[in-house]
């Protein structure tokens, strides 16, 4: 289960309604009440506590959602840019040891993220939102 307090406007999370998960983004976060307000790819809004939300494991498919470019490299690591922002797998398809840098600040990952994890660590790093497009 999600904790509240991680998660900020932008994120994307799945969402539980009537039985059914969907894809979301968060649009709103009422701390207090322990509520997020979620809008799923229908342009449908509502509020949620968390034991309706989860996390989405970070994965190639959400970098490219993120509006991330990817490059190969010859030894076979694989860099995924957007503007300055650098994010470098020493093995393809391996988000569970990967580093992250923007400017000087340099980050390793050594343990599989999630997507919401991957969007808050970019905008602490670059201090802009990381949304969807």
């Amino acid at each position: 289960m999600l904790k509240i307090s991680e998660l900020k406007e932008g994120d994307l999370v799945m969402a539980e309604y009537d039985g059914q998960w969907k894809e979301g983004e968060i649009t709103n976060v009422d701390r207090l009440d322990g509520k997020v307000e979620i809008t799923t790819a229908e342009d449908q809004e509502f509020w949620y506590d968390a034991k309706h939300i989860n996390p989405i494991l970070l994965d190639e498919s959400y970098l490219f959602k993120l509006g991330f470019q990817k490059q190969a490299n010859d030894d076979g690591s694989i860099k995924y840019t957007k503007g300055a922002f650098r994010t470098l797998l020493h093995e393809q398809g391996n988000f569970s040891n990967f580093e992250m840098w923007y400017r000087e600040d340099k980050r390793h990952i050594s343990h599989p993220i999630y997507v919401h994890e991957f969007q808050n660590n970019y905008l602490d790093m670059t201090k802009v939102p990381l949304v969807k497009g």
